[in-house]
C-alpha cells in the first residue's frame, strides 16, 4: 500500500477513536483543570471555579458530565472499528485474490 492509503486509514482510525473516547477526554481534561486550580469537581451541581479571575463552573461541570456520554459512544466506536477492519480485510482479500489470478 502506499503512503496515502496509510493517511486515509489513520484518519480514519482516529475520527472513530474521537467519537468514541472524546467524551471520557473531555471529563479528563476538566477534572484536571479543576484540579489544577483548585477546585472541586463532581457531578451533582456546579461548584465555582475562579482561573485569572473569571469563573469557570459552569463549562467545567459541562465538560465533567460529558464522561456519561461516553457509556454509548465508546461501544459505539467499537462496532464502527470492527466494521472498518472488516471492509478493509474484504477490500484486500478481494484486491490479493484478482492479483494472484492472472487470466481475470
Amino acid at each position: 500500500m502506499n503512503k496515502k492509503i496509510w493517511l486515509l486509514h489513520s484518519a480514519i482510525v482516529l475520527v472513530i477513536f474521537l467519537i468514541g473516547f472524546g467524551p471520557l477526554l473531555a471529563t479528563l481534561a476538566a477534572g484536571t483543570v479543576a484540579s489544577m486550580n483548585g477546585c472541586e469537581l463532581h457531578e451533582g451541581f456546579v461548584n465555582p471555579c475562579l482561573i485569572g479571575g473569571v469563573d469557570y463552573g459552569e463549562t467545567l461541570y459541562s465538560f465533567g458530565v460529558l464522561g456519561w456520554l461516553s457509556l454509548g459512544t465508546i461501544p459505539i466506536a467499537a462496532m464502527l472499528f470492527l466494521a472498518y477492519l472488516l471492509i478493509v480485510l474484504v477490500v484486500w482479500l478481494v484486491r490479493k485474490r484478482k492479483q494472484a489470478a492472472p487470466g481475470m
